[in-house]
């Protein structure tokens, strides 16, 4: 898969249902560890809760978990991990903390409730498309460099860095997928006198 949604920040978002206070916390990961290491915080941080309920999928390793924390079973974690899945999210974890207010919810109103909490967290945090990129670098003279440095970003790519010596070097980022039609326009643009040269691939924000 050359590109993925995930949540563009750490964020947490709460709301009181029944005298029940539910928080919903979200954090974009990058693998397991990271993951077990924010649900560890959040269970610290929150240790005499009720509950501490989470889910995270994860993009590389194929994994999707979920708790219900003592909740009754199908009524926390899975509602979690449907809302990410729903959200065409991965590689991020939430963890929806509840201090209990004394008045029970039934199954369906924790479903309800750990539903919000899930959905309100993302949309504190924003979500954000990551996509496979090259980082790419095209030196050329002071006389086509105005050219260059428009055709970048009209062609979806990023400058990250420019070098001013007898030439000029652009170091930029582009979506794998637009490579193809950059190089023609590139060709097309310099009469054939630049090529880029790619130095690695990474995945990377792109909106």
């Amino acid at each position: 898969m050359d590109f993925y949604r995930t949540a563009r920040k750490e964020a947490s978002e709460e709301y009181i249902v029944k005298k029940s206070r539910f928080i919903g916390y979200i954090k974009p990961v990058s693998g397991k560890q990271e993951a077990l290491d924010f649900i560890a915080g959040i269970s610290k941080k929150h240790w005499d809760a009720t509950h501490n309920v989470y889910a995270y999928i994860l993009r590389e390793e194929g994994i999707k978990k979920f708790s219900d924390d003592g909740e009754p079973q199908g009524t926390a974690g899975m509602p979690v991990l449907d809302v990410i899945e729903k959200s065409g999210l991965t590689d991020v974890c939430i963890v929806v903390t509840r201090y209990f207010g004394g008045i029970m919810l039934g199954a369906g109103g924790l479903v309800r409730a750990y539903s919000h909490s899930a959905s309100i967290a993302i949309a504190a945090a924003g979500t954000v498309t990551r996509a496979l990129c090259a980082r790419l670098r095209i030196t050329c003279d002071y006389t086509f460099y105005g050219r260059l440095a428009s055709l970048i970003p009209e062609s979806g790519g990023i400058i990250e860095d420019t070098l001013y010596e007898d030439s000029v070097t652009v170091i930029f980022r582009l979506p794998v997928d637009d490579c193809p039609s950059f190089s023609a326009k590139l060709t097309e643009a310099s009469n054939g006198r630049y090529t880029a040269e790619e130095t690695e691939r990474f995945f990377a924000d792109i909106d």
